[in-house]
């Protein structure tokens, strides 16, 4: 992670605008903004995201060598960030990666990842890729059911000591967005949190892994498979 910068700030309207702000103006690869909450946090297509203190919010400049799969992007951090977890915190529950972009314990989402790219023409610029983590940040009761915190299961976590490492992790797995290798989607597959459950959106049927540019493969009950690249997946109940 040598010479990666780190802008800490206390409040952000969002993580997300102020990296792509520094990515216009010119900001490299694995630059990353970080707030101690956000007050206008948002998740995939636009969703509120709750950033209070506490929590590790971050938006990361990405200037991939390769940009042919960018979807594969976020599946590259959620698989870097839940092996990172692992080591680091040796009592936690395995971590799942549910497609597209969301690290999950025990059933409940404890981080979710966003990534957008800029483009000129058909040239991309840059991605800022996001990474809202729970570690001691109030949940809404709301979420209480559906999201967990990593003082959960581990109560001695430090957001101070996951950041540079959480920040390394990311920088790494950002360096291209090409296809995922046999090695990758083994790794995937070891974490899915979705095959073989069934599914209603973005189409019905039963998730059935994913492709190597990124795609969720979803199997019909007619049996034919088809490939959904981007959308927000959900499950019955």
């Amino acid at each position: 992670m040598s010479g990666t910068a780190i802008i800490r700030l206390d409040e952000l309207p969002s993580t997300m605008e102020a990296a792509h702000a520094r990515a216009a103006q010119g900001a490299v690869h694995g630059t990353t903004v970080v707030a101690a909450q956000q007050l206008s946090a948002r998740g995939t297509r636009g969703r509120f995201w709750s950033a209070g203190r506490g929590g590790l919010w971050l938006s990361m400049v990405a200037r991939p060598s390769r940009t042919d799969a960018l979807a594969t992007l976020s599946l590259r951090v959620g698989l870097a960030l839940a092996s990172l977890l692992e080591r680091t915190l040796p009592s936690l529950p395995a971590v799942g990666v549910k497609w597209p972009n969301d690290l999950m314990i025990d059933g409940r989402k404890v981080a979710g990842i966003l990534s957008e790219a800029r483009w000129f023409g058909n040239v991309c610029q840059w991605v800022v890729v996001g990474l809202g983590l729970n570690v001691a940040n109030s949940l809404p009761d709301a979420l209480a059911q559906d999201a967990t915190r990593l003082v959960d299961w581990v109560p001695s976590t430090s957001l101070e000591a996951l950041l540079p490492a959480v920040v390394g992790a990311m920088a790494d797995a950002t360096r291209e967005a090409g296809p995922l290798t046999i090695g990758e989607l083994n790794a995937f597959a070891a974490r899915d949190f979705l095959t073989g459950r069934r599914v209603v959106e973005p189409i019905t049927g039963t998730a059935d892994g994913i492709t190597p540019a990124g795609a969720l493969r979803v199997r019909s009950d007619a049996g034919p498979v088809r490939e959904v690249l981007g959308g927000v997946v959900t499950t019955p109940g």
